[in-house]
């Protein structure tokens, strides 16, 4: 079974990066694509979004530092066909650490290998910290294709320029020729407001064919549930978010052909 890597980034926080991982990462499990959900910030938001707790050493700290395998830190979730590699505050010295190692941008593309080959997975998930820094240098290194989330508000727009041209500096450098942007989910999106449907179509101006169809709304449930440790699928299943992010999961599908073996 082919796997595809995703790389969910954006170095502006709070524009629900986290929650797209965790949600899109449970619809598409829901879907019967098997999914790993990888933890790559500190912070360990995904972990606890959905419902495990952070376990010292169980994260990816230990096999970026040659201790241990990425097939260790694998742990079940209470979603079917969705596991975790959670994320602990020891990967916040990850950041300082692997710019001292030899090919350091390449350093989780090398550790995550031998679970892509394995056929365990049908899509991996990484969900980045909200800074450009090392960890999430690397996880563009070990993607197939970048995954924005983008807040519906001006100022995200200049936050989009500037991780584009990361992409192209990882490509020109040939850290990941086969790097590209797979799409722009579009988060917090208010129905009220002309600025939401405004941001939106600057960005479908600028990236024409990258834009997904389904915008994520901006809705108090889908801000709670992680505090519940669930998904917003576990937490409020008729939520609009709950339908939106199950809409972004049929098109993830179509787009990238995951439901072909």
């Amino acid at each position: 079974m082919a796997c595809t890597v995703f790389t969910i980034a954006n170095q502006k926080g709070g524009v629900g990066k986290t929650t797209t991982a965790v949600n899109l990462a449970a619809a598409l499990a829901e879907q019967k694509i098997p999914t790993l959900l990888i933890d790559l910030d500190p912070q360990a938001n995904a972990t606890s979004a959905v419902g495990v707790e952070k376990v010292a050493g169980k994260s990816l700290y230990g096999p970026l530092r040659d201790e241990g395998t990425a097939a260790e830190m694998l742990t079940p979730t209470s979603i079917e066909g969705l596991a975790l590699i959670p994320s602990e505050e020891d990967l916040a010295a990850a950041e300082i650490e692997l710019a001292q190692t030899e090919n350091y941008l390449a350093k989780l593309k090398g550790v995550l290998a031998p679970i892509r080959e394995s056929g365990s997975f049908r899509a991996i998930i990484i969900d980045c910290p909200p800074a450009l820094g090392m960890l999430s240098m690397n996880s563009l290194a070990a993607a197939d294709y970048l995954l924005i989330a983008l807040q519906c508000e001006y100022l995200a727009l200049e936050g989009l320029g500037q991780i584009l041209r990361n992409v192209d500096r990882l490509k020109a450098a040939h850290v990941n020729d086969g790097l590209e942007l797979g799409g722009v989910v579009m988060t917090m999106f208010d129905l009220r407001t002309n600025l939401s449907r405004q941001v939106v179509q600057e960005v479908k101006n600028h990236l024409p064919d990258k834009v997904f169809e389904s915008v994520i709304p901006r809705t108090v449930r889908l801000s709670e549930a992680p505090s519940f440790g669930k998904t917003i699928f576990a937490y409020d299943n008729l939520n609009p978010g709950a339908t939106a992010y199950r809409q972004l999961a049929k098109e993830v599908i179509k787009r990238f052909d995951l439901a072909t073996p």
